[in-house]
C-alpha cells in the first residue's frame, strides 16, 4: 500500500472528514513517529508493533561501481518489530 491508497482508504472509512483533514491526520501521525525516533525514543502501537532506532557502527564499505573502499560513518537507523497480534495475523492462513 502506498500513501495515496492509505489516504483513500481512511477517507472511505471516514466520509465525514474532508480529504484535506484525512491527509493532515496522516501527516501528524507520521511526523510524531519520526520526531520521537529522532529524539532517541520508541513508539509502540499495541497489536501492531514498535518503532525504535538502532546504532550502526562505522565500517568500511565498497563502491560497487569502482570497487574503491569507502568509509561509512556510524549512524542510527530505524527499526520495526512486529507485535504479537501482527505476527499471528500474518501466519494464520
Amino acid at each position: 500500500m502506498i500513501r495515496s491508497e492509505l489516504l483513500q482508504a481512511l477517507h472511505k472509512d471516514n466520509p465525514e472528514l474532508r480529504a484535506e483533514e484525512v491527509e493532515q491526520v496522516v501527516d501528524i501521525f507520521f511526523d510524531e513517529i519520526a520526531s520521537r525516533l529522532a529524539e532517541g525514543g520508541r513508539v509502540e502501537l499495541r497489536g501492531f508493533g514498535a518503532f525504535s532506532t538502532r546504532e550502526r557502527e562505522a565500517r568500511h564499505g565498497r563502491n560497487p561501481r569502482t570497487g574503491e573502499t569507502v568509509e561509512v560513518p556510524a549512524k542510527r537507523v530505524p527499526y520495526f518489530k512486529a507485535g504479537k497480534d501482527m505476527r499471528r495475523r500474518l501466519n494464520d492462513n
